[in-house]
């Protein structure tokens, strides 16, 4: 390995072990429309063949098999793909999961009608190189759909805020650069066409810090991070991300809505 590949699979085996702390699915499960509306937004048609990358506990690769899609969810964290099955089954929905790296697809060229990503492939260490993958395993004129959180919403700021107590490698450029149009189009170039539509999804919990509570139990990387603080700095991050939610909260009474930007690119693959 270069000592870029082996920085940057550092970097995925200490990421691994963070989705596989907590229970991600517990905030993964909410984010369910986010996936619905990424799928409807890619015009997911019965009988294609779907990829959804970095798919956690599965919910854009559901999402298009009960539109009748041969739908596929791939990611590196075994844990997640065993409640993904269970999850699929649950619905009545048949996907495959594999596990596998978002930035080495185990997938033949042009593999797959439509590849999908939300808020997952964009923690990728190495952008390009998951770029180029996603470009690789679709159809020429296939669809490539991501939901990615923007640098200026309140997962952006979040992310801030856990930079602050645990900045991040050197050399890893922020997954939060996903969440722009200037990125993707110089990730992918000439090859995608690209539509672009900033949405909002909706942080609804008990109180600003319900939120940080389910956060730091659950969300894999923060959880992990909550373990390796002292006594005195876990009640100052934990006030923190309280502080992040409330910043951005529009409920008229005491529970927390904090809508979140996330920006959905729906591309097409013209070479």
């Amino acid at each position: 390995m270069t000592n870029t590949a082996t920085h940057f699979a550092s970097i995925k085996a200490a990421q691994r072990t963070g989705w596989e702390t907590g229970d991600y699915t517990r905030v993964g499960n909410t984010l369910q429309i986010i996936a619905e509306l990424l799928v409807e937004a890619a015009d997911v048609q019965a009988g294609e063949r779907v990829l959804d990358v970095a798919c956690g506990q599965g919910n854009a690769a559901i999402a298009a098999a009960l539109r009748f899609a041969d739908a596929t969810g791939l990611d590196y964290a075994a844990p997640l793909l065993a409640r993904g099955r269970v999850k699929a089954t649950a619905s009545n929905a048949p996907v495959t999961f594999v596990e596998g790296d978002a930035e080495e697809l185990p997938f033949p060229a042009e593999s797959f009608d439509a590849v999908l990503s939300t808020v997952g492939v964009m923690f990728a260490p190495d952008h390009q190189r998951a770029a180029d993958e996603l470009v690789r395993v679709t159809e020429v004129g296939g669809r490539i759909a991501l939901a990615s959180w923007t640098p200026e919403g309140m997962v952006g700021a979040m992310f801030r805020t856990v930079g602050a107590f645990a900045p991040p490698p050197p050399g890893v450029r922020p997954a939060t650069l996903w969440g722009t149009e200037e990125h993707l189009n110089t990730l992918f170039g000439e090859r995608v066409a690209w539509t672009f539509t900033k949405r909002h999804y909706v942080f609804r919990y008990r109180s600003p810090e319900h939120f940080s509570e389910w956060f730091r139990r659950y969300y894999g990387p923060i959880t992990r991070l909550s373990g390796s603080l002292s006594e005195e700095d876990l009640a100052r991050f934990s006030t923190a991300l309280a502080d992040v939610a409330r910043r951005y909260d529009k409920a008229a009474g005491e529970t927390l809505a904090a809508p979140a930007e996330y920006l959905e690119a729906v591309g097409v693959r013209l070479h």
